[in-house]
Parts: C-alpha cells; sequence; structure tokens
C-alpha cells in the first residue's frame, strides 16, 4: 500500500513538470487587414478600395451628402445587426427619410418629362438632329498621341533612306541593340556580321550612314564616338574642338584646363569658349525619346498655417466614403437562415472590417503627421537648417504606438506643407553632435553644406577637408568622409572637378 502511494506520488510530480506555459500571437484577420491598410500607399489604398467595391456587394459608395455615413470612432459606431455582433447587441437599420422617398419619386417624374422634351425637341427641330451614344465617342486613348519611341523614329528614317534591303537588314539589326541613350554598346562589328550573315566591311559600312541619322550621335559606341559626331557635323570648322574630344576629355573630366591650352596651343579664353561649346552638345542623344512616365504626388495629409498654429487635415479626395448597403443590411434582417444568409454575413463583417480598417488608418496618419509638427515646429517656421533630430520612438513615445507602426505609417506617405511635399520619412534624421552640445539634424547638415559650396569661388572649390573647417567655424563637428557622403548624396562632384574657368 505504502509502495502504492509512493507510486501515485511520482506520478503527480511527473504530471506537474510535463505541464508547459506556451504563449503564441495570434493575428487576427481584422488585425492583418488594418496592418495591410496602413503601410499601403494613397494610390494603392484607392485601388484596394475599388477592388473591395467591385467583389462585395454589401459594401458600397456613398451616393450624396443626405446619404451619407461618416467614418466614426469605433467605440460610437452603430452596432450591427444582432447576427453580427458578437455581445448580441439589439440593431436597427434606419429607415430612410422621408424627404428621400419624395425625392426619388419627383426625380423619376422629372426625368421622365425631361426626355419628353428633348424628344420633342430634337423631333420638330429645323436643323439636322444627331443622337451620340457613349459608344460612338473616341475613347481616351484615342485623343491622346502616343509618343514616338527612338526605334520607331530610327526605323521610319531608315525605311526612307537609299539603303539596300541587304542594308535595311542590317540596319534593323542594329537599332534593335540600342540602348535608351542611343548608343551601340556591347556589340562588334563581327557579332552583327555573324548576325546578319554578311561580312565586317559591309556592316561597317552601314553602321557609317546610319550615324548620319537624327538625333545626330545615335549608333556611337561611346561618349567620345558621340561627341565627336555632334561636333563634326554642327561645327565642321573647329578644328580645335575636335582635337579636345579626341584628346582632351580626360583632362577636362579633371578640370586640367592649363593642360588643355599647352596641349591645343591656345589661351584659356578659347579653352573656355571650347567647353562652353562642348557643354552643348547631347552625350544621351537617345534622350528626347525616353518613355519615362511622370508620376503625380498625391499628398496624405496637408498642413496648414492659421495664424500661428499649424492645422493638420487629411486628402480625402480620390478616396470613396464607404457604407453599409442598406438592402443587404435589410436582407439580413429577413432571412431566417441558410447558405444565403451565412453569405450575406460574411460580406457584411467584411465590409464593416474595411471600413474600420480604414478609418484607423486616416486616423494614425493624422496622429503621426500632428506629432512630427509638434517636433519640427521649426522647420515650419524657419526652413531646412532649422530641421531638428528626430528617430522613429520618439514619434512612438508621443503617440503611443509601437515603432514598427510608425514606420508603416511614414512609408510611402507625403505631406504638403507651407514649405513644399515632403515624404513623412524626411523628418527623420540621424543626431549630429556639435561644439556648444546642441543636436543638429543630418539633413541640416546637408543644407548647409551645399550652401557653403554654392557660395565659393569657382576657380577655386574648397575641398573635403575645408568645408569640414568650414563648417566646425559653425559648431559642426563631422569627420571629413562624412562631408565626402553628404556631398555623394547631394550629387556634388569632388573639388578637382567642381573647378571652372571663369
Amino acid at each position: 500500500m505504502d509502495g502504492l502511494r509512493k507510486f501515485e506520488g511520482r506520478m503527480e510530480i511527473r504530471q506537474d513538470l510535463s505541464q508547459k506555459l506556451l504563449q503564441t500571437l495570434v493575428i487576427t484577420p481584422q488585425l492583418k487587414l488594418a496592418i495591410r491598410l496602413l503601410q499601403l500607399s494613397r494610390l494603392e489604398l484607392a485601388e484596394e478600395v475599388q477592388m473591395q467595391l467591385e467583389g462585395n456587394p454589401a459594401l458600397e459608395e456613398e451616393a450624396s451628402a443626405e446619404e451619407s455615413i461618416q467614418y466614426s470612432d469605433p467605440a460610437t459606431e452603430k452596432p450591427l445587426p444582432n447576427e453580427l455582433t458578437p455581445h448580441n447587441h439589439e440593431g436597427e437599420v434606419e429607415a430612410p427619410e422621408e424627404g428621400v422617398r419624395d425625392f426619388d419619386t419627383r426625380s423619376r417624374d422629372d426625368i421622365e418629362n425631361w426626355q419628353n422634351f428633348v424628344d420633342d425637341y430634337n423631333r420638330f427641330s429645323t436643323g439636322p438632329t444627331l443622337r451620340v451614344t457613349n459608344e460612338d465617342y473616341p475613347s481616351v486613348e484615342a485623343t491622346v498621341g502616343n509618343r514616338t519611341t527612338l526605334v520607331e523614329h530610327l526605323t521610319s528614317q531608315l525605311s526612307l533612306s537609299d539603303l539596300t534591303p541587304r542594308e535595311q537588314q542590317v540596319g534593323l539589326w542594329l537599332i534593335g541593340n540600342l540602348n535608351d541613350d542611343g548608343y551601340l554598346v556591347d556589340v562588334t562589328a563581327q557579332e552583327a556580321a555573324d548576325a546578319s550573315g554578311e561580312s565586317v566591311p559591309f556592316v561597317q559600312n552601314v553602321l557609317k550612314q546610319l550615324q548620319a541619322f537624327d538625333p545626330i550621335g545615335v549608333f556611337a559606341r561611346d561618349l567620345q564616338e558621340c561627341l565627336m559626331l555632334q561636333a563634326k557635323f554642327y561645327h565642321p570648322e573647329m578644328t580645335n574642338l575636335h582635337l579636345l574630344i579626341e584628346n582632351h576629355l580626360h583632362d577636362l573630366e579633371r578640370r586640367h584646363f592649363h593642360v588643355i591650352a599647352r596641349g591645343l596651343k591656345a589661351d584659356l579664353d578659347e579653352v573656355k569658349e571650347l567647353v562652353e561649346t562642348l557643354q552643348r552638345l547631347e552625350p544621351r542623344p537617345g534622350r528626347a525619346f525616353a518613355s519615362d512616365d511622370v508620376i503625380y504626388i498625391q499628398p496624405d495629409v496637408f498642413v496648414i498655417k492659421v495664424g500661428d498654429e499649424y492645422i493638420t487635415t487629411l486628402n480625402e479626395d480620390g478616396l470613396p466614403k464607404l457604407r453599409i448597403s442598406q438592402y443587404y443590411e435589410q436582407t439580413l434582417k429577413e432571412l431566417e437562415g441558410g447558405e444565403t444568409k451565412d453569405y450575406i454575413k460574411d460580406k457584411i463583417r467584411s465590409a464593416m472590417w474595411l471600413i474600420r480598417s480604414i478609418h484607423q488608418r486616416q486616423s494614425t496618419i493624422r496622429k503621426v503627421t500632428e506629432s512630427i509638427v509638434r517636433f519640427q515646429r521649426d522647420f515650419f517656421d524657419h526652413g531646412v537648417s532649422h530641421l531638428r533630430p528626430l528617430v522613429l520612438r520618439d514619434v512612438a513615445e508621443d503617440v503611443g504606438m509601437h515603432e514598427s507602426t510608425i514606420s508603416r505609417v511614414t512609408t510611402n506617405k507625403y505631406v504638403h506643407t507651407p514649405r513644399g511635399i515632403f515624404e513623412l520619412k524626411y523628418f527623420f534624421n540621424s543626431r549630429i553632435s556639435s561644439v556648444q552640445g546642441e543636436d543638429q539634424s543630418s539633413e541640416g547638415v546637408k543644407s548647409r553644406l551645399k550652401a557653403l559650396i554654392e557660395a565659393e569661388d569657382p576657380s577655386k572649390p574648397m575641398s573635403d577637408l575645408e568645408l569640414v573647417n568650414k563648417l566646425r567655424e559653425e559648431n559642426i563637428v563631422i569627420a571629413r568622409r562624412t562631408v565626402a557622403k553628404y556631398r555623394e548624396a547631394l550629387g556634388i562632384l569632388p573639388s578637382s572637378r567642381r573647378r571652372r574657368l571663369v
């Protein structure tokens, strides 16, 4: 008996030890939807809303101001019908106002009267009449001219040239191997000959004729050949310009004007004129036919100055206001059960999640923007030089959210301010210590660095070390490599390549 008790005791101990405490994070479908919508850009959100409108019959766009149901706080939002609410609250669908019913009746009669008027006008008019439907109008695409590509431009010239059919076949192959800038790169005459079945001299002769096509400079193998083609065509009498391109492009890149002058046996004034002429040539002849589409930025939020205060308002233009279809709400109440009721219930629930997620997204963007405005008040008042250091943690603590949420909110979101349009990420900058102990933002230092370079003597540009000393005089302490990094980020050349003749 004692042995049995001991065995049972050991079993209880083993059972207690075998129990494990597991903690898992379960992300609900609502939370997944909210996170996904939060990180979408404005255009992506509009596309998502349009897709949901097309795929969910229980979701509809507000038709008029009288019928509109504004986004409200989830805490005060009208509850769903009792089949959908987790607490079984009684929910009723509000009946349409009496005025709306009357308006619908009146508008139907008005439409019929108007149609009769139009028919009578067309029937008794003394002039010819033409009834045009939407199908009769040209499409939008038909009214917009297509941009001619470089390939189309060159192919058209090839078809009108005096080249033989064999030469045109080689020409088509060469046109097909041009890059967007109009250069014939990574292609040898032997490769062109093998591909076309012609000899190398034959291909070279065709290439020479193609290099006379518009725009001048196409079919060049490198920059030097491209500039030489243009120089000989536009300035055939400027021998020194040809020699400059042939022998001194490397010296020109390094701004060694005295070396160029000695090589050309010319004075500095003549070299200056040659350089100015060279700068008017096109290093990328295919640029005029580039098909890059213009990307328009639509700000998600506006910051407007009213008096001494900055007001933050969301940009709702282009985003449809959504609501639950009253027809489907009423249908859900009338159905007793079955697959149809389950289907409608699921669609209404999805629509409600979407509306609440959009509201939460917009509310979060506004809160984060208001926090940024508070932190960066000096920027809005005085400009980029007063942009203060800011990290995601600062805003997260201010609005009571996680840093990952702030990161999603500020990615691909733009704000329109009195100082221009900026991505919300722009306002987050690393800290740079100063001599006086006041931290400065990296963007502010970049702005000051750019101002120093713009104000320098063009004939004696400052080196990175000299810029370091200039910034130190303004109590900004950064290393030379940091200056070089900021200069490259601003697209500014080093001092050896910034030197200009004056």
